[in-house]
Parts: structure tokens; C-alpha cells; sequence
């Protein structure tokens, strides 16, 4: 994908704000953890209405995550549950549907960090993963039905 330099500017604006909101919502405790609610994930909607918010949700991620207490592991596989989501909302139809990937994405990868983080792979695990998946999965689907799909309704009146 060759960016423009408009579309590398709108990238990196949005980098910024999903890092900017990451760490407002660190402020409240909600950015990591297994009760998250990061304001950002917002933004995870993007993809759908803007292919270089793929590159710009991935980059706040990535930013965010270096001050994760879960260290190189959130970073790479917070990342990476962005970067999948983000690819996955680009080929959405509806704005309902782009909610879908975040969610789905990050409570199975989210939730089976936070499990291993806390197992060790021991046979809790499956339970405390259970338990991760659907507490991250509830924040990303408040931030995405209740903040992002508004948000992007509201993009799709401005031209």
C-alpha cells in the first residue's frame, strides 16, 4: 500500500490520538489489564472509512504498549491484535460489522496474554482466559458500539 503524503499525515494524526487517549485512560486505570476501557478503541473503527488509520491505530498501539506493564509481550501482541483488527475493519461493509474485528481480535488475543501472564500456562489458564477474554472483549465492545460506531456515523456526514 503506497501511502500519499495526505494519508501519511491522517495515519499519523491518528497515531497520536490513540496514544494521546491510551494514556488518559491509563490515568483511570482502564488501559491495561483485564478491565480495560481505552478511550483509543475508538479509533479502531477508522480502517473502514480511512485504509491508512490501519498503519496509524497499529503505530498508537505500539507507542501505548512500550508503556504497558506487560512489557515486549503487549507490545508485540497488543500490536499485532490491533494490526489484524485494523486489517479486518478495512473490509467491513457497515459500521456495526466494523466493530466486530476489534472486539473479537482483542479479546482472544488480549485474554490469552493476560491469562498466560497470569498461569504461566498452568492449568488455570483456560479459566482465567475464559474470564480475560470476555472482560477485554465487554471494554472493546463499549468503546466500539457505544463511542465508535456513533463516531463513525457521524464521519460519514462529513465529507
Amino acid at each position: 500500500m503506497k501511502l500519499s503524503t495526505r494519508e501519511m499525515a491522517r495515519a499519523a494524526v491518528i497515531a497520536a490520538a490513540y496514544a494521546a487517549l491510551s494514556i488518559l485512560s491509563s490515568f483511570f486505570g482502564l488501559a491495561y489489564g483485564p478491565v480495560q476501557l481505552r478511550l483509543s478503541e475508538v479509533l479502531t473503527l477508522l480502517p473502514k472509512k480511512y485504509p491508512s488509520a490501519i498503519w496509524g491505530v497499529f503505530l498508537g498501539c505500539l507507542l501505548t504498549n512500550i508503556l504497558s506493564p506487560y512489557g515486549l509481550l503487549d507490545m508485540i501482541l497488543g500490536s499485532a491484535a490491533t494490526l489484524l483488527a485494523a486489517l479486518l475493519t478495512a473490509r467491513c461493509r457497515t459500521n456495526v460489522g466494523a466493530a466486530v474485528p476489534p472486539i473479537v481480535c482483542n479479546a482472544l488475543i488480549i485474554g490469552a496474554l493476560l491469562a498466560w501472564q497470569e498461569s504461566g500456562g498452568s492449568a488455570a489458564f483456560t479459566t482465567l482466559f475464559a474470564y480475560h477474554a470476555l472482560s477485554v472483549g465487554a471494554g472493546q465492545a463499549v468503546a466500539c458500539f457505544l463511542l465508535g460506531v456513533p463516531l463513525m456515523r457521524l464521519l460519514a456526514r462529513k465529507k
